[in-house]
This record gives structure tokens, sequence and C-alpha cells, in this order.
């Protein structure tokens, strides 16, 4: 006497159907994407077209090399670097205070937060330092009654005009990147820490700004890396950043063309540092926020070779 088969799906083996028989292994074959390689092929020709275009034209290259690492413009770039931080750093000081009088309910300190932020970013940034290099036309000595008086000329050097015109300005629009990541914490987080007992400075330093940065960081890095380029301005006000370094050794050796190749390589160097590390701190703060961290640079080089690796032996 044979045993029956049995035709309940749920006494069938694993990996067998409803009737006992074993499921075939499934093959996956990789979608293959001509898009992309196609669009690789036009992207490496037209960069190919690119660098053909420029070695057509009379540009003296040993000269770029030979000058990259000039004295003068390592000094330059040196003062760019310290122009921009120190701006930076007066302009996210100024951005939290600012933000934080135009979130105030005072009506006077909410006024005037408004009216320096619409005052500064009305005005170009370039008449601004205009406005402070020639301030001692109107103004001969600067007098702050017992506390401090001294000439203008005295006071208003290039870095400090330098310092004033990207600080100030940069101030007015980091504070309205603060404002926004302050409003963006939920009411609850203040209204919990105000029944807690924290003050008002507390909970806004404690609980509030630490729970804003995740907003804070992308723009301020994005104004970061352009206050970098913005600095360039500073050169009509004779303070000696890279750009100006560099047209100082152009106008003297006649390599004008040559030297802003130069002071071009520079800031894309000083641009592709400071955004990797904007990348990074970006990160660091989305761990509370994501489930998967966004992988970094090396993880999509090293995901890229697996895929190219992978396309080859199913090819």
């Amino acid at each position: 006497m044979t045993d029956k088969i049995s035709k309940d799906p749920a006494a069938a083996p694993a990996g067998s159907g409803p009737s006992g028989t074993p499921y075939e292994a499934i093959k996956a074959i990789p979608v293959r994407h001509y898009g992309r390689w196609i669009s690789a092929v036009v992207v490496v020709a037209l960069l190919g077209w690119l660098v053909y275009a420029f070695s057509q034209g009379n540009i003296i290259w040993d000269t770029v090399w030979d000058k990259l690492f000039d004295p003068s413009i390592l000094d330059g770039l040196a003062n760019t670097v310290i122009i921009s931080v120190t701006s930076m750093a007066l302009g996210l000081v100024l951005g939290v205070v600012f933000a934080v009088m135009r979130l105030s309910k005072n009506p006077v300190t909410g006024a005037v937060a408004w009216l320096y932020i619409w005052f500064f970013r009305g005005t170009p940034v370039y008449v601004q330092l205009l406005v402070w290099f020639n301030l001692s036309l109107i103004f001969e000595y600067i007098n702050l009654g017992p506390i401090y008086k001294n000439e203008t000329v005295d006071v208003m050097t290039p870095f400090m005009v330098a310092l004033l015109g990207l600080g100030l300005n940069e101030g007015a629009y980091m504070a309205e990147i603060v404002r926004a990541g302050i409003q963006s914490v939920d009411e609850g987080q203040t209204e919990a820490a105000h029944a807690l007992g924290m003050s008002q400075t507390k909970t806004m330093g404690r609980v509030v700004l630490p729970q804003a940065m995740r907003v804070i960081v992308p723009p301020t890095g994005n104004e970061f890396i352009n206050m970098l380029k913005t600095s360039s301005l500073v050169s009509a006000v004779q303070y000696t950043e890279l750009l100006r370094a560099s047209q100082n050794i152009g106008s003297t050796a006649g390599a004008v063309m040559e030297m802003l190749f130069v002071a071009s390589i520079w800031y894309l160097v000083l641009t592709s540092v400071f955004s990797v590390g904007q990348y990074y701190l970006e990160r660091r703060f989305a761990r509370g926020s994501l489930r998967s961290l966004p992988p970094t640079p090396w993880q999509r080089v090293r995901a890229n070779l697996t895929m190219f690796k992978r396309s080859e032996v199913s090819g």
C-alpha cells in the first residue's frame, strides 16, 4: 500500500509548490542600462573637446605650474582662508543674535533685527566694502565717547574693512537661515523645556538650537563656500588675498591670464576641501533624523566599482 501525496500546501516541503513539486531556481539577470554608457561617452567627448579648445589658446602653462606655489600666492591663499573664516564666524554670531531678536515678542528688538537684515541684504556687498573703505571721508575720527576714540584711517585697515564688509553682510543672510532652523523645531519642545523650569536662554541653547542644526548646517556650508569666492572682492579695498596676489604677479610678469588660472585652481581646491568637510558635518547632524546615513564618497566609489564589475561579469 503506497502513501498518498498530500495536496495540502501547508504539508508541502519548503521550497516546493502545492503539489509537492520543487520550485525552479530563479535566475536574476541585471538590467542593462545602455543610456548610462551613452551619456558617459557623451560627457567624456565633451570634456575632451573642452580640453582641446583650451590647448589651442596662447597660454603658457609652464608659468601656471611654476607660479602655483609662489610664496606671494601662498600668502594670498592664507589671507583668503583667514578673512573667510573670521568673516563667517562674525556672520554666524550676528546671525544667531539677530535671528533670536527677530523672533522675540519685543517689538523694538524685532524691528531692529528686521532693519538690519533689510539693509545688508538689500545692498551689494561690493558697495558695502567701498563704504567702509572710504569711511574716513565723512568721519575723521571714530569717537565712542569715553570708551574709545581714534582716527578712522588708523582703525579702518584693509583687514578691518574686509571683515566688516563681509561679516556684516553675511550676518544678515545667516539670520534668516538660523531663523528658519529655529522655526523648524516643534513648539512642543520649547513648551516642555519651560514646563521643566528651564529659562528661555537655556531652552534656546540646550533644546532648540541643537535640533535646529540639522536645518542650519547645509545652507551654512553653502554660505561659507560662497564666502570663499566672495572674498575676492576685498582686493578692491587693498587687502592682499589670493586674487590680488595673482594680479600683482600677473601685471609685473606680463602673465595676466596665466595668473588668473592660478587663482582659479586654488579657489577650486579650497571649495573642494571645504565641500568634503561640509558633507561629513551634514552627515553627522543627520544621525538623529535618518534611519540610515548617506554613503560617504569612498563608499560611493566602492559601490560604483562593484556595480561595474558585476556588469562586466553578467555581460
